[in-house]
């Protein structure tokens, strides 16, 4: 069939159109992949031939509250390989692994692994700068020394528990290092290079920096004044008692802020791989919960007086026991103590009297007081592990059990509880918070980024029962049963605690208590609460003979570290038949010598220098001392 011009000229044109629409169509399509997705594909491209050597951010510092550093990093440089720039991977294994002190045929697989980069883990991890230094001075080709750094802890084993530590990555695992990860680490930086498939370094090619961002620098509620005064007693008391453990707590009262807390056993945070996982991740004074005993008659003291169903003038019989529901619940003093005043069954750890008060408050009052100071919860302090203790239910909660709990037998309960709670008995009636972060401070300009206030939670009671608690409790360790942490000048209130561990049958092992003591100072106006809780001392078995002088030596040099006056006036302490009378030291200055030699006869002199007059003397005039202490006299003319 012959065509014609036209047809010809018809299917031109149409083939013409069809290019050029097909033409046209490519070039919206390249201008669309050039313009539109070009930035897109351009970053998929450069990651593609990019190769990162990562760069770990300085992890942040933990500081006391003075700014005492307790915790940061030192320089611990690590080795990098990259395998497709190794040129000799056998000579290359051969000489890194003498350099690292390292199995020769480890590095060898470690640096012919089909990956971009790879660790030289663990033998070429936070090396010292010494170690780094003689691999730079190898030249490896494909090998590479990053920055890095390591957690050092410059205290040793102070506060490890509360510390905890971080791992080889930078990375906290254990105690605030853990609790605080995220904020402490901050970011990794890189060093960006160009490489072709092989993992080659592309000639010409310039490395680009991002720098890594530095974490935050936290400052702790801890005083590591208080804190050492802690670890010091632990140290000692574990020595001499030979004890299963020790848990210590020092807080504020008025804040809920912990100043010092610990426990033994212990370990090192930075041979933290060599100590037991046991003791690492028990952090006793939150985690341990057991009977506390007579430390938990504050708790019903509280509520009675709250209550008006008890006054501290009022009397009370014991004949040394009381029967509850066919039960014969009996006082630590055969015989008992006879009519005693309430203040003097505070006094005398009176466990028939304490009865009495839970028995008036009932069941529902009682144990409504106890979960309103805490108890059966976690208190909330920032640290993993916290224990809530255990309670009795209600429907368990019988005459026996009431009684019971009334001075601390039958119920489980931290060392955290115990001092958040008395801490609101004696502090006014206001339950505060455990805290330990007291802010986060910017490690560059030093300022604060963000601080954490007190948390009030509730008021538990009036600050007229806190007052009469805080006299109930100033007698006790004045005349009572807590007299061995009787500071002069002071005015500590404070209770001891002895209570029997159950055993693994369920019933109260023979010879085996926990003894304990709280106590406060000072009692008119409280700066510290400090809590110290004995497990199974050897010999001795008692907490005002063990736990209470340990309170007091924590109390004493706390007390003058935090510049805190001494009293003038404090209730008179009563001393035992066995204990030596305090006296005040008279003034003798400006006396004649021999009027001082017949008017203290009895008294021993210790005479320095020449002359008729004193002019200075050691104790100082008005100084309470034991009775017999010498009196050291200097004399002059003047």
């Amino acid at each position: 069939m012959r065509m014609t011009n036209h047809v010809v000229r018809k299917r031109l044109f149409i083939s013409l159109l069809l290019g050029l629409l097909l033409f046209g169509a490519l070039l919206a399509r390249l201008g669309y992949v050039q313009l539109v997705r070009g930035p897109w594909l351009q970053e998929k491209a450069e990651e593609l031939w990019t190769r990162d050597i990562p760069f770990e951010g300085t992890r942040g510092r933990i500081l006391d509250r003075n700014g005492k550093v307790m915790a940061y990093n030192i320089s611990a440089p690590s080795v990098l390989a990259i395998p497709a720039q190794i040129k000799n991977p056998k000579a290359t294994a051969q000489a890194l692994a003498q350099a690292l002190m390292a199995p020769e045929d480890k590095i060898y697989q470690l640096i012919t692994k089909r990956e971009l980069i790879v660790r030289i883990t663990p033998y070429g991890r936070k090396l010292s700068d010494e170690r780094a230094k003689t691999v730079h001075n190898l030249r490896l080709p494909g090998i590479a020394i990053a920055e890095d750094n390591k957690r050092h802890y410059p205290m040793g084993r102070m506060a490890a528990h509360i510390l905890g530590f971080a791992g080889i990555d930078n990375q906290g695992l254990a105690g605030l290092e853990l609790v605080y990860d995220k904020s402490l680490q901050g970011k990794r930086g890189y060093v960006s290079f160009s490489a072709n498939a092989k993992g080659e370094r592309l000639p010409g090619s310039a490395d680009q920096y991002t720098p890594p961002v530095d974490g935050l620098d936290l400052e702790l509620t801890l005083d590591k004044s208080i804190q050492s005064y802690i670890e010091r007693e632990m140290d000692q008391a574990m020595a001499r008692f030979q004890a299963d453990n020790i848990m210590a707590i020092a807080m504020d009262p008025k804040t809920g802020e912990i100043l010092g807390m610990g426990s033994r056993p212990t370990f090192h945070p930075n041979e933290f791989r060599k100590a037991n996982p046991l003791v690492y991740n028990r952090n006793l004074p939150i985690w341990r919960t057991y009977e506390p005993g007579s430390t938990f008659k504050i708790i019903t003291l509280a509520a009675a007086l709250e209550e008006k169903k008890v006054h501290l003038g009022s009397y009370f019989f014991d004949p040394g026991f009381i029967n509850v529901s066919g039960v014969r619940l009996r006082c630590w003093k055969r015989g008992g103590h006879g009519p005693e005043t309430f203040l003097k069954v505070v006094e005398n750890s009176c466990n028939p009297g304490f009865v009495k008060m839970g028995q008036r408050l009932g069941e529902e009052k009682l144990f409504s007081y106890i979960r309103k100071f805490g108890f059966g919860a976690k208190t909330g302090i920032d640290l993993n592990g916290e224990a809530k203790g255990i309670l009795f239910t209600p429907e368990q909660a019988g005459p026996v059990e009431v009684a019971t709990t009334s001075f601390g037998q039958g119920v489980s309960v931290t060392p955290i509880q115990q001092v958040a709670a008395v801490a609101a008995a004696v502090n006014g009636g206001k339950l505060m918070q455990p805290q330990l972060q007291k802010a986060w401070i910017n490690p560059d300009t030093h300022k604060i980024v963000e601080e954490n206030k007190p948390h009030f939670k509730r008021q538990v009671i009036s600050e007229s029962t806190s007052k009469k608690v805080r006299i109930a409790l100033e007698s006790v360790v004045a005349r009572g049963t807590g007299r061995k942490a009787f500071l002069d000048g002071y005015r500590v209130g404070g209770k001891t605690g002895t209570a029997q561990k159950v055993g693994p049958d369920g019933r109260y092992m023979k010879n085996n208590h926990i003894v304990s003591f709280i106590g406060f100072a000072p009692a008119d106006d409280p700066r510290l609460v400090v809590y110290v809780a004995v497990d199974n001392p050897k010999a001795l078995q008692f907490g005002g003979v063990v736990a209470a002088p340990i309170v007091k030596d924590i109390l004493r040099d706390s007390l003058r570290h935090l510049r805190v006056p001494p009293r003038k006036k404090q209730i008179s302490p009563k001393n035992s038949p066995t204990e030596t009378p305090i006296v005040t030291t008279p003034n003798l200055i400006g006396s004649n010598i021999d009027e001082i030699r017949n008017s203290l006869e009895n008294t021993e002199l210790q005479v320095r220098g020449k002359g008729n007059k004193v002019i200075s003397q050691a104790p100082k005039p008005g100084q309470r001392v034991k009775k017999g202490t010498p009196i050291r006299i200097y004399l002059g003319d003047k």
